[in-house]
């Protein structure tokens, strides 16, 4: 196991903030998740391997990095990680074992004991939890469910089980959300809420330091959300004919992030919000696919995405 400050594509990109973006140690700690003897440290190497020179040269095995300075910047990103294209498959679905350990990395450097940390449903989330990453050590965060799933289809993607085995890796605390997903009325759901024991969980949503989100697709090739039951082939072409053109947390948006067209459903989907959600310090998006990209685009433009953790097929088509 490769210890952080040993991890080149990281220090590139420490050196690239530092040098080219003018950011100062504190700020990059920030960014990256880091304290800052370690940037500094991570300068050093920088020097010492001949990353910084008179400018920042991009090292032949970061096959990815230029590309990921160029979506911070474009898309105003907070951090962006690319990983190879190396599909598995799910039955018909594809996912992405890169892109599971390139999460697990990822949390593994920004997330605190004391941490609260938000999990979504899916595939994509079920796929970086079950990855093949070495977790160092334990990490005392605690994990909440943001979208409810109580007795229905495919368990093991819904929100309350992941949470459990983000904390099993982690070695850390979860709670759960018993509730179903989507309600008949969004009457019946705001009464709901008002219960003691979900209002004890509703209310650690507005302190959540980290959120981590699949990014769903409304085709009915790769809708986990059509796979569970949530939705059928009608509402899902409905939603389609509108403009939707991905979902996250079960709440659907066009191109531009509105969701204005899908109130009706949103409203009676019980979870955080995702207007809650863009609160939130860090809200990471996980996808990955050429297919993708549109829905990714759309949680971009919405603001509910500021880290975005792809593939370079994805990662081309937003460029």
């Amino acid at each position: 196991m490769k210890k952080i400050v040993d991890d080149v594509r990281l220090i590139f990109k420490c050196c690239s903030l530092y040098y080219q973006d003018g950011l100062g140690q504190k700020e990059i700690c920030e960014v990256l998740g880091i304290s800052r003897p370690t940037v500094s440290r991570m300068l050093t190497i920088g020097k010492e391997r001949g990353i910084v020179r008179i400018e920042i040269q991009n090292p032949d095995n970061i096959a990815y990095g230029k590309m990921e300075r160029e979506l911070e910047k474009k898309f105003n990103l907070q951090e962006v990680i690319i990983v190879p294209s190396s599909p598995i498959s799910d039955g018909q679905y594809p996912i992405n074992s890169e892109i599971g350990s390139a999460t697990l990395e990822y949390l593994s450097r920004v997330l605190l004991d004391g941490y609260l940390v938000g999990i979504t449903m899916g595939l994509s989330i079920q796929n970086v939890v079950r990855s093949d990453y070495f977790i160092r050590s334990p990490i005392k965060a605690t994990f909440v469910p943001l979208v409810g799933g109580v007795a229905e289809s495919r368990l093991d993607i819904h929100s309350n089980y992941l949470a459990q085995e983000f904390a099993d890796r982690f070695v850390g605390d979860c709670v759960q959300f018993f509730s179903p997903a989507v309600f008949s009325r969004r009457e019946v759901l705001e009464g709901f809420l008002q219960e003691k024991t979900i209002q004890n969980v509703i209310r650690l949503y507005a302190r959540l330091d980290l959120v981590l989100m699949g990014i769903g697709v409304p085709t009915t090739e790769h809708s986990t959300i059509l796979r569970t039951g949530y939705v059928d082939h009608t509402i899902l072409e409905e939603f389609t004919v509108r403009g939707a053109v991905g979902d996250i947390a079960l709440r659907y948006f066009d191109e531009n992030g509105d969701t204005t067209p899908f109130q009706d459903f949103n409203d009676r989907v019980a979870g955080i919000s995702l207007a809650a959600l863009k609160k939130i310090p860090r809200r990471v998006g996980v996808a990955g696919g050429r297919h993708k990209k549109d829905a990714v685009l759309g949680a971009i433009r919405g603001g509910f995405i500021n880290v975005l953790i792809t593939d370079i097929d994805c990662a081309e088509n937003l460029l």
